[in-house]
């Protein structure tokens, strides 16, 4: 094996590369009446084998290079690059009509980062079982014509919006958890949905271990435990559609693994008109959080506080029947934050297990803000040229929901006196995606953060300026 030290190659790498970007996702908007290429029939590594039908197995690959310029998290200073590696296999097992078993095998790896790169295992897990479990359907349970799916085992879990409980699509590693989960649905399109599962520890956990791409068995423990009830109908007055649903989330420290001891209950729901050409769309989802939880995670903090938080998301817009067909909408979000640290009380939204790119942006090496402490309104611009291609342009301001609480996405940047201001400032987000072919996709992305009064005057804060942060991502379907 070859190896060579890329230190030197990485200011020209990261410029062609973050222009390369750019480039990409500037010209799904800027080239008009770009044809889409010629459908083909996709390759599917099942057919290719000659399998048997009682098995399927599938696969995917992305690759994807990050480069963030200027830091904004405490001690952090210069530049950071990452090359992020994910791989997905998949296989199902059929016997009969009503059973199969699912395995999905997960692979994620970074190279090009270093010890000043932000590093942890939701950007490196390897050779991992994401999946394992048994699937059982049944039609016309309970009512003629419903259809009834149950899981057991380890699983990925999409809920809703994804605000609360999803499978990760642009983070490296995707969460898992080892459960139960039975969504029953009507003939009407009415869905019920419960789970009971405990959310998979990704190890291996050091920043050393992490940077080697070391190779560690995740592992479930009965003192972190996620349930709850999803209910979905599509029978509201004029098209609109609802969600509702109660969450519970319980942990308690084990012999391996230091918690806060949350007691988390989430009830919420979610009302929206769906987007359709020449027509207003609107949505608005309400979390409410209740329970207790400790400030760290430490066997010395033994402190129960008393926990309250909130979170709601409106958004309201307008499809065009234009060319592309472009969608305009404003959106504003609000998560609780903590007003003070000495009160007993907590009052910062907990985000779980939700991700946040479809919200606030990029996660990964950026991942500046989060759904926690904030205060967001923005407006978004989506064009879809033809089948093949969209993009969107994004800009949002940000204030800290409490301004002695910290900034999240800064890894809790805080200053408890409230003299650094509350204002976070500005982000441009420019994201295209292409499906080059029915096995290729190419998706690009550029994000242009910009800093508020708080980044100027927290205690801590790198004072590094705006920062630039470039995504260009390769994956192959199969």
């Amino acid at each position: 094996m070859i190896c060579f030290n890329p230190i030197p190659f990485r200011p020209c790498v990261k410029i062609i590369l973050s222009y390369a970007g750019f480039l990409f996702a500037f010209c799904l908007l800027a080239v008009p009446g770009a044809a889409p290429a010629a459908e083909t029939d996709p390759w599917r590594l099942s057919e290719a084998a000659h399998l048997p039908q009682w098995i399927s197995i599938a696969g995917e690959q992305r690759t994807r290079y990050e480069t963030l310029d200027n830091q904004f998290r405490a001690g952090g200073s210069g530049s950071d690059q990452i090359l992020s590696l994910r791989t997905l296999a998949q296989a199902e097992l059929f016997f009969g009509k009503n059973f199969k078993v699912k395995l999905e095998l997960q692979d994620s790896r970074a190279e090009l980062a270093d010890a000043g790169s932000r590093m942890n295992n939701s950007i490196v897990n390897t050779a991992e079982l994401l999946e394992a479990n048994l699937v059982w359907t049944r039609k016309n349970l309970f009512v003629q014509g419903s259809q009834s799916v149950l899981r057991a085992g380890r699983l990925t879990l999409d809920l809703g919006k994804r605000r609360f409980v999803a499978r990760n699509r642009f983070r490296n590693v995707i969460q898992g958890y080892t459960g139960l989960d039975w969504k029953w649905t009507a003939k009407d399109g009415d869905q019920v949905q419960t789970l009971l599962a405990l959310p998979v520890n990704r190890k291996p956990t050091f920043t050393d271990e992490l940077l080697d791409n070391d190779a560690a068995f995740d592992e479930e423990t009965f003192d972190r435990i996620l349930w709850g009830i999803f209910f979905t109908t599509s029978r509201l007055p004029n098209d609109h559609k609802g969600e509702f649903y109660f969450f519970g989330f319980n942990e308690d420290d084990a012999e391996r693994l230091q918690t806060r001891n949350r007691k988390l209950y989430t009830p919420g729901f979610r009302l929206y008109r769906p987007a359709k050409t020449n027509q207003f769309d609107y949505e608005l989802e309400t979390m409410i959080q209740f329970g207790s939880v400790r400030a760290i995670a430490s066997p010395s903090d033994t402190t129960d506080l008393d926990h309250f938080a909130f979170y709601h998301h409106v958004e309201a817009g307008y499809s065009f029947d234009a060319p592309w067909s472009p969608r305009l909408f404003f959106e504003y979000d609000y998560a609780s934050g903590d007003d003070d640290p000495s009160d007993g009380n907590s009052e910062r939204f907990e985000n779980l297990f939700a991700p946040n790119v479809a919200d606030f942006g990029p996660t990964s090496i950026h991942t500046a803000f989060v759904r926690s402490n904030i205060s967001s309104p923005g407006a978004r611009l989506l064009v879809k040229p033809n089948k093949k291609i969209s993009a969107y342009l994004s800009y949002r301001a940000y204030w800290l929901a409490s301004d002695t609480d910290g900034w999240q996405g800064a890894s809790g940047l805080r200053d408890a006196t409230g003299n650094s201001g509350s204002f976070l400032g500005h982000q441009l987000f420019l994201r295209g995606k292409w499906k080059v072919h029915s096995n290729v996709k190419l998706e690009a992305g550029l994000a242009y953060r910009i800093d508020g009064e708080f980044q100027k005057q927290a205690p801590a804060s790198p004072r590094q300026g705006n920062t630039v942060y470039s995504y260009l991502s390769t994956s192959l379907f199969f």
